[in-house]
């Protein structure tokens, strides 16, 4: 409408926003964030919890466990390599081929040194999800092996350990009285540790491979 100026008045339909008077150009935010968390999961973005940048919740027992392996791998390198500091708290059946350097003995803190280092990887690999092209029930196998086995080893010495200490069995001579109390205090709960972390990694590793497989089968 025209003043008496020959300007022309705002009318009523153009002071309303055009999104309001285009029904079709309103996005929802619901359906914004659910086509968002869809195109996450198809093209790998961070709806999968597997994918998510930095530290990942639980991700601590997996790098934790790496650690764990990697220091004790350490040790016994420098066993194997001459080092007898901490060899005395193991006991005569470590203490005496140790300082007589038997071929027999060295090669086997070797071999423990480099399976230490296969521990190391494999919880990396954990933790990592890697390598990509590893099947998941071979992952498995290995985290829940190695699980498994440091806790039934662990479980086992403070058991005999405690019957030591209770009087239920004779002190092995392999063991000695004096390193009886480094066991019980040092080493027992080092291999406790050792295996509790590679538990939890295994499960975090379980449960995120599994979710992970669930919603590549409802996408696809």
């Amino acid at each position: 409408m025209a003043n008496a100026g020959g300007a022309t008045a705002p009318t009523a339909t153009d002071t309303i926003p055009t999104d309001l008077t285009n029904p079709t150009k309103r996005e929802d935010p619901l359906t914004r964030g659910t086509a968002a968390s869809i195109n996450g999961r198809r093209d790998g973005g961070p709806a999968d919890p597997t994918k998510g940048d930095g530290v990942r919740p639980g991700a601590w027992a997996g790098y934790g466990a790496c650690l764990w392996s990697l220091l004790f791998a350490a040790l016994s390198f420098y066993w194997a390599a001459g080092g007898l500091v901490g060899a005395g708290t193991i006991g005569p059946a470590v203490e005496g081929p140790a300082l007589a350097r038997e071929p027999s003995f060295v090669a086997l803190l070797w071999a423990t040194a480099v399976l230490k280092l296969i521990a190391a990887a494999l919880a990396f690999a954990l933790v990592r999800q890697l390598p990509r092209w590893a099947p998941r029930w071979l992952l498995l196998l290995a985290g829940w092996g190695a699980a498994t086995l440091l806790s039934l080893y662990a479980l086992a010495n403070v058991v005999q350990h405690l019957l030591i200490v209770a009087g239920v069995v004779d002190v092995p001579a392999g063991l000695g009285r004096a390193a009886l109390p480094w066991h019980l205090l040092l080493w027992d709960p080092i291999w406790l540790s050792g295996g509790l972390l590679f538990n939890l990694t295994a499960i975090r590793y379980t449960r995120l491979t599994a979710r992970t497989t669930q919603q590549h089968k409802l996408v696809n």
